[in-house]
């Protein structure tokens, strides 16, 4: 219902709509505030954690907030950054809950888990997204230069500049060696991004991984550990671009479906989500002990790398003559990266789990500063007749 005279909606569902805006800030800053309270108690903690009611409790929260941003669809595409920080709470205070699965170390499951997020992946793409890349090649030129330029450096600069050791600085340009993360569509999307843009970014640089995230792995961290190139191309190829391609042919013969394709799309996209929650999970328990000793220091990367990526892609897009929209979404596509897939190449070929350090960091606070992001962005909308450069 509209009211005629204004052409907007009532003022009782104005005064909803920022109700439950309002409420999605507050929940949102407050998990990440609880999350971030924990996590520096548990690392600053001489006894080895915090005491079991205080975590306890900090988990409970986050997951009542979590469950709070599922209650209206204005504020249920936010939840998911809420759960990734829940899961990766809940695995520093139990790690035995996620150490082991059906008699096999959790980490064996890592690669199946990656896998049925990117066929979550697949699912949403078309044949257009590829095609978008003839339609616009300088936007996806320029986003591909800014993704494989920016956080490889980034995270190889920031890692000696804090003096980590060898394998967690591994860790840490491996996230930035990565593609752009399947959470960049959502966030996207919440911020008024260019939703098919992003698509299409994220298509690119996970279909240039192959090559890029060895290429870069061997360059910047060749001296630091081993780096076998050719076994890391070939997990890559079987981790993420095979199960991205039977997602696609899935895509496709949905369009001869259309009863169903909502359907699959929905619970495809859920079981990504599910599947992502649980890996984050899987490494944070796995690597607690390392994560302990290096936390403060590695948390404060983490920080600047995710938040100086977010900065650098806007700006550099800016530069490039991009526009306003376009902007804003190399900046989520930068910022976020392919945390799971990270953790996924630590495990193996790698076989560091200090290297998986940083993916586990790396995944719940870009989800969280993401969501913010987007809020910020939502709330600052570009005018439709103004100069697309210049909106901020």
């Amino acid at each position: 219902m509209v009211d005629h005279r204004s052409g907007m909606p009532p003022v009782e569902e104005r005064l909803t709509y920022r109700g439950w805006c309002v409420a999605e800030s507050l929940l949102l800053v407050g998990s990440a505030f609880l999350f971030s309270s924990m996590l520096f108690g548990w690392i600053a903690s001489s006894d080895g954690g915090l005491s079991p009611s205080a975590v306890g409790a900090g988990t409970v929260g986050i997951l009542a907030m979590a469950a709070g941003l599922l209650m209206h669809p204005t504020t249920r595409p936010f939840s998911f950054a809420t759960w990734v920080v829940a899961s990766v709470a809940l695995a520093l205070i139990r790690p035995d809950w996620f150490l082991e699965f059906l008699g096999k170390p959790s980490k064996q499951w890592l690669t199946p888990l990656i896998q049925i997020a990117m066929l979550g992946m697949g699912a949403t793409l078309t044949l257009a997204d590829f095609a978008r890349i003839l339609k616009m090649p300088h936007g996806i030129a320029i986003g591909m230069l800014l993704q494989f330029g920016i956080m490889p450096l980034l995270g190889f600069s920031l890692a000696k500049a804090f003096q980590l050791p060898a394998e967690i600085a591994a860790g840490v340009i491996l996230v930035g060696s990565c593609p752009g993360g399947v959470a960049s569509n959502v966030i996207t999307f919440l911020a008024g991004g260019d939703v098919a843009f992003s698509v299409t970014l994220t298509a690119c640089s996970t279909l240039l991984s192959p090559l890029m995230t060895p290429w870069w792995m061997n360059t910047l961290a060749g001296k630091l550990i081993p780096v076998p190139v050719m076994a890391m191309m070939q997990q890559i190829l079987w981790t993420v671009l095979a199960p991205v391609a039977a997602g696609l042919v899935i895509s496709v013969l949905m369009q001869y479906a259309p009863r169903y394709k909502a359907i699959v799309d929905r619970w495809m996209t859920r079981l990504a989500m599910a599947a992502i929650c649980i890996v984050c999970a899987i490494i944070a328990a796995d690597s607690q002990s390392s994560l302990k000793q290096v936390g403060l220091a590695l948390l404060v990367v983490v920080l600047l790398h995710n938040n100086l990526g977010y900065l650098l892609g806007y700006w550099g897009a800016r530069l490039s003559g991009m526009p306003e929209t376009q902007c804003r979404t190399i900046a989520i596509e930068v910022g976020l990266q392919n945390g799971g897939m990270a953790a996924a190449l630590a495990n193996h070929p790698l076989k560091s789990a200090a290297a998986a350090v940083a993916p586990a960091l790396f995944a719940p606070i870009m989800n969280v500063s993401g969501s913010i992001l987007a809020m910020y962005w939502r709330k600052r909308p570009i005018a439709p007749n103004a100069p697309d450069s210049t909106a901020t």
